[in-house]
């Protein structure tokens, strides 16, 4: 049986989709697929899995168990696969390379999936409508769309689907999984694409280039909104006034500046750590980091490691040694157009960012966010040594100059904050 593993031999092949095994219990396996039964049954949320290895990797989630461990740095994982493609990458093994772009990857599955945005060719098209796609699964998935029939619904709150990967990606809702864990970091997801536009701000790699200009972006939707600045395009229509907007969100901030009447109240997510509000989610999931304390993107060339992946990507620009934007007015040289657009504020004299409280003006928005403490009540910046907190870092490195270090040298033992500031 084991030289089968060497030899590439199948003899099980199964009788619904043609595929094939070495081992008839991998057959046994694979056949849970196709059958609707879910026997194993977790007790803690209630999933159901057809397969008992799945209801055991399902649990990991609950416990927080992370059984491998990477015997160089030290990290854990879930899962077996996502630490042995992990150490790939430590050890350099990625054997298979793209030949339009040289970036290279540890498994065939994954170049194959990265080719897919060279190739302009889409041969997969939908009898409906006539849309096309790179791949047969996304028509698939897209054929849906047209069909009103839903089989598969959520025992939980009742939601139905017309597939199960449907069903089964909204269960992750109910149950907070997140099977998706990126080998460079640890940090997991619900879904894999997620993961995979995750993988660009390690990799640096910006697939979608817009055809006018050639700038370049991780996400496709971003492109598409990009390439509105270009064609003058505004889809996005407010029914009280006309007013158009290239963004949905340009015209929900339109139509919460009480323009029509009194605005509708947002929603506010409030975090339980301080009682800071936020109106969307993701605001409240960044802030939650300057608690935690929790760096999950860092920079491959140093090991610094950041909370945004926005302050990863500008951190990278001290490594990148090219600095293509040029000032006009003095010759200063940049690495980014952000730190170009900061530094032509210098000779403009222009102010755009102005606070709400007090009316005053600053060139850069990181100075108004600190600004803006002096009106709230939030001191980011804590002592380690006695616990005395403030609201800027200066203002703690100046208190931390008390705290003398015995010694010849005399030194300061300046303490790192234990909260970062808010951007």
């Amino acid at each position: 049986m084991h030289r089968r593993s060497h030899s590439g031999v199948k003899l099980y092949p199964d009788t619904e989709c043609g595929k094939a095994f070495i081992r008839h219990a991998e057959l046994t396996q694979h056949r849970g697929l196709h059958s609707k039964e879910e026997p194993y049954n977790c007790k803690r949320c209630g999933k159901d899995f057809s397969q008992k290895a799945g209801l055991f990797q399902h649990l990991k989630i609950h416990t927080g168990e992370k059984p491998h461990q990477c015997n160089k740095c030290g990290r854990c994982f879930s899962q077996r696969s996502v630490l042995t493609k992990h150490q790939s990458l430590q050890a350099g093994r990625e054997p298979f390379e793209c030949v339009y772009c040289g970036k290279a990857f540890c498994h065939g599955t994954d170049l194959a999936a990265h080719k897919q945005f060279h190739s302009k060719e889409k041969p997969y098209e939908c009898d409906k409508c006539g849309k096309t796609f790179r791949q047969r699964s996304n028509l698939t998935e897209h054929q849906q769309i047209h069909s009103k029939e839903k089989l598969y619904e959520c025992k939980v709150c009742g939601k139905a689907f017309t597939q199960y990967a449907g069903l089964n990606q909204h269960r992750r809702i109910h149950t907070g999984e997140k099977p998706f864990e990126s080998p460079v970091c640890g940090r997991a997801f619900s879904r894999s694409s997620e993961l995979i536009i995750h993988h660009r701000i390690h990799s640096g790699e910006k697939p979608y280039e817009c055809v006018e200009c050639g700038k370049t972006f991780r996400v496709n939707s971003t492109l598409i909104i990009h390439q509105r600045s270009h064609t003058g395009e505004k889809p996005y229509k407010c029914e009280e006034c006309g007013d158009a907007f290239s963004q949905h969100s340009g015209l929900n901030k339109h139509k919460l500046g009480g323009k029509h009447g009194d605005p509708p109240k947002p929603r506010k997510y409030t975090c339980d750590e301080c009682g800071k509000t936020f109106t969307q989610v993701t605001g409240l999931r960044n802030h939650r980091r300057f608690h935690t304390g929790d760096k999950t993107y860092q920079c491959p060339e140093c090991g610094k490691a950041f909370t945004r992946g926005g302050h990863l990507i500008e951190h990278q620009g001290i490594h990148n040694k090219e600095k293509p934007y040029q000032c006009k007015e003095c010759g200063k040289a940049f690495s980014q157009k952000t730190g170009l657009s900061h530094h032509l504020t210098i000779h403009t004299g222009e102010k755009p960012f102005e606070c709400s409280e007090c009316g005053q003006a600053f060139s850069c928005k990181s100075n108004l966010n600190k600004h803006k403490r002096v009106h709230s009540e939030e001191k980011s910046y804590k002592c380690e040594e006695c616990g005395k907190a403030y609201r800027q870092r200066a203002t703690l490195i100046q208190h931390q100059r008390g705290h003398i270090v015995p010694g010849p040298s005399n030194r300061v033992n300046e303490v790192e904050p234990t909260v970062e500031a808010q951007p």
